[in-house]
């Protein structure tokens, strides 16, 4: 039986029945905010509508999957700065339909070298600032870009950036999601040098609707295309971030964006009821999905009913436990060895099983870290290659280093680092920090069956598994699973050292019934409202026996899935 079989169970049978939550529709779930897109020949789906648009532009034109899912990356870097951008890192997982294989790419970049503990623990630094230069590391991005072109794509970078250095100089309107991100990051990042320049009409962020233009980065994003990736790393643009960073107090230099290198890596993956769910290995938090749903096969979710205490409860307490070994061990692997097979291993998981109580909400030493805007989007070709592609300037806008008249912010991923000494994710020179961002793929009897993923943070792995198992244990369709109410479980122990004492708290979308919450403050649950933090979907599954693909976005963000 494959995931396409589940569209037609009927409301019933996936435990939704009693929702309050209803978009009234005469089919499917009603909860589902529309049909999924279905076509032949090529689907792409981004976070940004536009960008959709670009990817299918691309894949007519001769492109493939590949192509188009760099162009789309770029396009959202103009388009949505307030979650992407090449200033920030990017991860990838690629299936290649001639060699039948998965692919993952880890393009994220490390710390300055000329920074040190020392230097925190001299200054009487605890905690990594959240803006400012100290939390900036090179941003791998554009390596990615020129990586994945490389060795899978048949377009030259003139051609995939031609369409944002368009939109970028002529300008595009902006949508209503990200109109209201710009004005939240000015609030946050709004005082540091070239924000106002680069980033606003007359002072102010553009609104919904407002036709804006960034000629700086339309002037970047052309060196690019015409110099390559040396010029990014090596040459005027590597330059002028490290004069810049100078000039910040910072510490990222000319020789860190030289040094620069990203990695081919080896996907993971964990079955999941004859699912093989696969991501990428630390130093990404990708793993914590496979682990909570190793912990969830154990037990009977479909019976438990999407929206009953028995299944919110042992999904959180399942997350709890993934993320107190993220804690501990995900971190650069160069660094440390992480035992990446035991921790996503099925004789693990029963170990852990053993530690959740039925009736009882585990009170433990725990954090959380579920802020951090992101994109995330998907394309798929005539040819079959697949791409799941997650991209990110964390913290919605990045650090508020904005380099003179490049057009675009630099990371804040420094932050995650902890600076407790002897930790796997300790600080140091040239390492890299824990990473949030993580793109997903599912396969099934070595085929490609779907190429997924959620933004959002600490939210990504949650999302991750709810994905699966509404597909998988609750029956639902692409676009109904990313649609579904969603759990969120906040107050996890974190990477950066951070703990907590009181067990975190639960936050449900609102289909969720008044029973079910009752009944987990009853186990002991703290429940908190939420609102944006349940991150961003898109997704792809291939159907193999009527050649088609399907396609769906996330109902919460401004996207698009779209296909011909």
């Amino acid at each position: 039986m494959t995931l396409r079989i589940f569209s037609i169970l009927t409301v019933l049978s996936i435990g939704l029945a009693g929702t309050a939550f209803s978009y009234d529709r005469i089919t499917g779930a009603p909860f589902a905010s529309r049909s999924e897109i279905i076509a032949q020949n090529g689907m792409a789906a981004t976070s940004q509508p536009l960008a959709t648009q670009v990817a299918l532009d691309i894949l007519k034109s001769g492109g493939n999957a590949i192509d188009a899912a760099i162009a789309a990356n770029a396009m959202l870097g103009l388009v949505e700065p307030t979650g992407s951008g090449i200033g920030g890192d990017l991860f990838a997982i690629i299936w290649d339909a001639k060699t039948k294989k998965l692919y993952g790419l880890n393009a994220s970049g490390r710390s300055p070298q000329s920074l040190t503990l020392e230097y925190f623990t001299q200054n009487n630094i605890t905690e990594i600032p959240k803006f400012g230069p100290l939390p900036v590391s090179v941003p791998g991005a554009v390596d990615g870009w020129f990586m994945l072109s490389e060795r899978f794509g048949t377009l030259p970078m003139k051609t995939l950036l031609a369409p944002s250095i368009n939109y970028a100089r002529n300008g595009f309107p902006v949508s209503e999601l990200i109109a209201y991100y710009f004005e939240s990051n000015q609030k946050r990042i709004g005082q540091y040098p070239g924000f106002t320049d680069t980033f606003t009409i007359d002072g102010t962020t553009p609104v919904k609707g407002q036709v804006f233009k960034n000629p700086a980065l339309a002037n970047t994003y052309e060196k690019i295309a015409t110099g390559g990736r040396d010029v990014f790393y090596k040459g005027d643009i590597a330059r002028t971030i490290g004069a810049f960073m100078q000039d910040q107090g910072g510490f990222l230099s000319y020789q860190d964006m030289a040094a620069h290198y990203s990695d081919w890596v080896e996907p993971v993956s964990s079955n999941y009821r004859g699912y093989d769910v696969w991501e990428l290995p630390p130093n990404g938090q990708g793993i914590a999905a496979l682990q909570i749903l190793n912990i969830l096969e154990l037990y009977d979710i479909q019976s438990m009913g999407h929206d009953s205490p028995e299944y919110v409860h042992t999904f959180v307490e399942a997350k709890k436990l993934a993320f107190a070994d993220r804690a501990k061990f995900y971190a650069d692997p160069l660094f440390n060895q992480i035992p990446v097979d035991w921790l996503i291993s099925k004789e693990y998981a029963k170990t852990r099983q053993a530690l959740i109580s039925p009736t009882t909400a585990t009170k433990r030493v725990d954090a959380g870290i579920n802020e951090g805007d992101t994109i995330y989007l998907t394309v798929a070709d005539k040819e079959g290659n697949m791409v799941s592609l997650i991209q990110s300037n964390y913290r919605g806008m990045g650090s508020g280093m904005i380099p003179t008249d490049l057009g675009f912010v630099l990371q804040n991923r420094g932050e995650m680092f902890a600076l407790e000494e002897g930790h796997f994710n300790q600080y140091a020179p040239g390492k890299r920090p824990f990473h949030t961002i993580i793109p997903a793929f599912i396969t099934q009897n070595g085929e490609p069956l779907m190429s997924f993923g959620v933004m959002g943070g600490g939210t990504q792995p949650q999302m991750h598994a709810q994905i699966v198992i509404n597909m998988v244990d609750f029956g639902m369709n692409i676009q109904e699973a990313g649609d579904a109410p969603r759990i969120l479980h906040t107050g996890s122990s974190t990477p950066m050292g951070k703990l907590m004492t009181d067990g975190g708290y639960v936050s449900l979308e609102s289909g969720f019934s008044q029973q079910t919450r009752r009944q987990l403050i009853k186990k002991g649950h703290t429940m908190r409202d939420s609102l944006g933090s349940f991150g961003g979907y898109q997704a792809i599954m291939f159907d193999s026996k009527n050649k088609v693909y399907y396609g769906a976005s996330e109902s919460r963000k401004d996207g698009q899935a779209a296909g011909y």
